[in-house]
């Protein structure tokens, strides 16, 4: 007997440069849409191109590097220091070891952390310095794309904020082309470009964030509500 499909007629673009928001309920298909992009999840039908290539004809291995991927709680390597989390794409992609020290130290600075970090292990770190590093690794080789599976939902309040903070600084600098996954709409709101709500495994609608919060459609309009009588979800 056939199982219900995970995601039904999805038709997305992603624009270059933007921040695409995927937003919805646990269960609604964000994170197998993000993983499809990289080919963690294979379609059954239908066709996923990236930079204009159908990524089913690309060889996965250089898909998979072309492309920075950050998870919740980093998902750094326990046993290796700070320096080669974040060096590890580069050294598997042969670059020379003086390029990759230079590498890190340079994107220690980007993301705000110390160099003396470097050669500390991820138990030694709090959560927002993993997930700082986790961003780090994921921009090490320079990737035009970055794949984002709710890398703040983990951690307290105030490193939230000041994370989302930071990561609109980076995006204002780089410029990446970035697929962000929450279900957090102050989040969505915040940092998304347009924000893509799901439900169900299907496509709802793909609105500016202003056009978000004043979107008479019933799935987007409830998640307006769903803030009550606290402070309005702040937009881009």
């Amino acid at each position: 007997m056939a199982g219900t499909p995970v995601l039904a007629g999805l038709n997305l673009e992603v624009q270059r440069g933007e921040t695409l928001v995927l937003l919805g309920r646990s269960g609604s298909g964000k994170t197998t849409t993000l993983k499809l992009v990289n080919r963690l999840v294979v379609p059954s039908s239908g066709e996923v191109v990236v930079n204009g290539a159908a990524n089913s004809q690309t060889d996965v291995i250089r898909l998979r590097r072309s492309i920075g991927y950050v998870i919740q709680d980093a998902g750094l390597f326990p046993h290796f220091s700070v320096e080669r989390n974040i060096g590890l794409v580069p050294k598997i992609e042969g670059w020379a070891e003086e390029r990759i020290q230079a590498r890190v130290q340079e994107l220690l600075q980007l993301v705000g952390l110390k160099p003396e970090l470097g050669s500390r292990f991820p138990h030694q770190l709090s959560g927002g310095q993993r997930q700082r590093v986790g961003v780090a690794r994921a921009l090490a080789a320079d990737p035009a794309i970055l794949l984002m599976d709710e890398p703040f939902g983990a951690l307290d309040p105030l490193t939230r904020d000041e994370l989302q903070r930071e990561f609109l600084s980076l995006q204002q600098r780089l410029h990446k082309t970035v697929v962000f996954v929450t279900h957090d709409l102050r989040e969505g709101l915040r940092l998304g470009s347009r924000i893509a709500l799901m439900e169900a495994g299907k496509l709802v609608t793909v609105l500016a964030p202003r056009e978000f919060l004043r979107s008479a459609d019933p799935w987007a309009a409830a998640y307006v509500r769903a803030f009550g009588d606290g402070p309005q979800p702040e937009a881009r």
